[in-house]
């Protein structure tokens, strides 16, 4: 993503190797901006936000409990909670989403 490729030009981490070109720099995965003399051009790229979240959509939840679960023994193992509706799993994993 572009967001990833905003590194102040001190912070750049070199990606590539010398001469490398902008096709070849971003086919490896890296980023590259010649605006800057004496930096690397080919660089690395932020890594990735990720932030979890409870799934809204109750018939995608994957089980993370036990029949009975408490809520505190579910949030306690890093789960989410939700008591409803019936017959899915009331105590189930987060989802990871990128920001």
């Amino acid at each position: 993503a572009k967001c990833q490729c905003k590194v102040v030009s001190r912070e750049r981490t070199n990606c590539g190797y010398p001469g490398i070109s902008a096709a070849e720099c971003k086919k490896i995965g890296c980023c590259f901006n010649a605006s800057v003399p004496s930096v690397p051009w080919c660089y690395n790229p932020k890594p990735k936000k990720v932030k979890k979240v409870c799934p809204s959509d109750p018939y995608h939840r994957i089980n993370c409990g036990h029949p009975g679960i408490k809520p505190w023994e579910c949030t306690r193992k890093g789960c989410c909670f939700r008591a409803h509706p019936a017959g899915v799993p009331w105590c189930f994993y987060h989802r990871n989403v990128e920001e």
